[in-house]
């Protein structure tokens, strides 16, 4: 339990109560979980447009010309792959392999970079980072001083476009742009998202937020534009196989084990790169796999996964009844001989085993 004397409030806290939010302790601040019903704006976001405050997040600015060098080192995706104007999606391991984090990198410039960061990580990543950094690059904390909003959903591109004078369909899938946005210059607008509904990311400093939060909603008035909370958030990411921090990967997992062995090079050198070596050869004893119940039944996080014998092969790390297949969908790390793809597993819910099969998310396809 959170204490709430502890608890943040993120910039537009104030505005989101004038909204009817309800607010909620998570990840160390007061964020919004829901303003109408998690099923009514979850649909908002797969059929027309949405947006959510996420500035709860962390961002860090890694700078200079040993950056590079510190981001090879502490992140498994390849770092010279990235070119300015990209994003990169990786993790920080351990020495052990297990994921300190899984992060959002931006290349500002030749020798500058943006990383995104959970919030519940923030005090945890930074501190990581900054006992790491024997190379000297220049670290700035400017979570405190920036806001981020997420216009997610199908008719995102045609809100945004109102705003900007540059032409969004020559921002591909993880790319960005630092722009004027409603007037306001300095903007970071990334096509990135955690919805599988497409959209952009606006990151802006907290004296621009209300105005910008402002200009969103009327630009997208038009479409139904609705506030959405992290209910919904999370029943959407959770439709992708997308996967939380806390939940689905920790520092007990390692990015091979949780599939994400396409962000992890081995062709290069970063903490915990043996034991990632190791299990990629010679194989590793559970694996993050995705399941669709067959019956009649929500799984949740730690609701054992069982064998048609009865007995413990696995643990749910996410579940939910999904709004957009009307049927209970989940995570979890299962034993490797019964993570295949079709192959019956039973999720126990009380004393109840029910049926379900595993399959390779995405569960919710366009």
């Amino acid at each position: 339990m959170e204490n709430n004397k502890n608890i943040k409030k993120i910039f537009l806290h104030d505005v989101h109560l004038s909204l009817n939010a309800r607010m909620i302790p998570f990840a160390g601040f007061y964020m919004p979980v829901r303003y109408t019903s998690d099923m009514e704006e979850h649909i908002t976001v797969r059929t027309s447009v949405g947006v959510f405050d996420v500035s709860h997040m962390g961002e860090f600015v890694i700078e200079g010309p040993q950056a590079i060098a510190l981001l090879q080192k502490i992140t498994t995706n390849d770092v010279s792959r990235l070119t300015i104007g990209k994003a990169q999606y990786s993790c920080m391991t351990n020495a052990r392999g297990g994921i300190i984090d899984d992060i959002v990198l931006y290349r500002t410039s030749e020798h500058s970079y943006m990383m995104v960061v959970n919030a519940s990580n923030i005090d945890k990543d930074w501190n990581w980072i900054q006992m790491h950094n024997t190379e000297g690059a220049t670290l700035k904390n400017i979570s405190d001083s920036i806001c981020l909003f997420a216009v997610q959903g199908p008719n995102a591109k045609h809100c945004m476009q109102k705003l900007i004078k540059e032409n969004l369909d020559q921002i591909s899938y993880y790319s960005f742009i630092q722009t004027e946005l409603a007037g306001v210059p300095d903007i970071l607008l990334s096509n990135t998202g955690y919805t599988g509904s497409g959209g952009y990311e606006v990151y802006v400093s907290n004296e621009n937020a209300l105005y910008i939060w402002q200009a969103i909603m009327n630009a997208g008035s038009e479409y139904g534009i609705k506030p959405i909370g992290l209910g919904a958030r999370d029943t959407l990411r959770l439709e992708m196989g997308y996967c939380l921090y806390g939940n689905d990967i920790d520092e007990t997992t390692t990015p091979i084990e949780a599939g994400l062995g396409w962000i992890t090079k081995l062709n290069k050198s970063f903490i915990g790169h043996e034991v990632c070596i190791e299990q990629k050869n010679n194989g590793v004893s559970k694996k993050l796999c995705g399941f669709v119940m067959a019956e009649r039944g929500i799984p949740r996080s730690g609701y054992k996964i069982m064998n048609r014998d009865a007995q413990q092969i696995g643990i749910v790390t996410s579940g939910t009844q999904s709004p957009s297949l009307a049927k209970g969908i989940g995570m979890g790390y299962i034993n490797t001989e019964h993570a295949i793809p079709d192959k019956d597993i039973y999720i126990q819910i009380r004393d109840v085993l029910i049926k379900a099969f595993v399959v390779k998310p995405p569960f919710y396809k366009k």
